[in-house]
């Protein structure tokens, strides 16, 4: 069982606004499972330095990433190289009375190591239900699940949640005491994913199943 306390290293400790820093364990899971896109940085094998947007999920202390055998930043990562992950959530914009204090609020997660290939079958047909109920909860269990060509024909690989750090901004802005009573607005207008009306696939007739309308309801629909 891990540790519920993130253990800063070199890499990982933020220099800039230290106090933003979180260290709790279940802050970092929280930023990770609520995001859904994350950005994988590493050096490719010809040198070149590459940051890549992409699906991922967590189970547990680890993250997945998976994609075909021939992705070059798979079989990149597959060979051992070093890996910076990071998912970032803006929460806000945050508007000052000047144009220099404006800035946002935001919840961002960053985990350093190397990636381990996933080969048994089983744990990767676990894994990449994950990856479909890391989107939309419950949905693995509607859906058919991978056979074993599919399975074979993925690459799926794990990077343990040791190196990590969490950092966050909240609350309103800062301005400077002269500024105060200047007449501007000033404050924060929230962000948030928001999706739209279920659009059915041509011969679907059946309403939306729950996993689906429970995440139309957490996120709210737009219309």
């Amino acid at each position: 069982m891990s540790e519920p306390v993130l253990s800063p290293t070199a890499r990982t400790t933020v220099r800039r606004l230290p106090e933003r820093q979180r260290d709790d364990r279940a802050a970092l899971h929280a930023v990770l499972d609520e995001g859904l896109v994350c950005h994988v940085g590493f050096v490719a094998t010809d040198g070149t330095p590459v940051v890549i947007p992409t699906a991922y999920c967590r189970l547990g202390e680890r993250l997945y990433l998976h994609g075909s055998p021939a992705s070059r930043m798979l079989r990149s990562l597959k060979d051992g190289v070093d890996v910076c992950v990071t998912v970032t959530l803006v929460d806000g914009i945050v508007m000052a009375r000047s144009a220099f204090h404006h800035s946002m609020n935001y919840r961002s997660a960053l985990i350093f190591g190397r990636a381990e290939v996933v080969e048994d079958l089983d744990e990767k047909g676990r894994v990449l239900d994950g990856f479909v109920d890391h989107v939309l909860p419950g949905r693995a269990a509607e859906s058919r699940p991978g056979n074993e060509t599919e399975l074979k024909g993925t690459l799926v690989l794990a990077l343990d949640l040791t190196e990590a750090s969490v950092k966050a901004r909240t609350g309103g802005p800062v301005d400077d005491p002269e500024d105060m009573d200047l007449g501007i607005w000033a404050g924060v207008l929230p962000i948030g994913l928001a999706v739209a009306e279920p659009e059915p696939d041509d011969g679907i007739v059946d309403p939306a199943p729950p996993s689906v309308a429970a995440f139309a309801d957490r996120r709210g629909v737009r219309r």
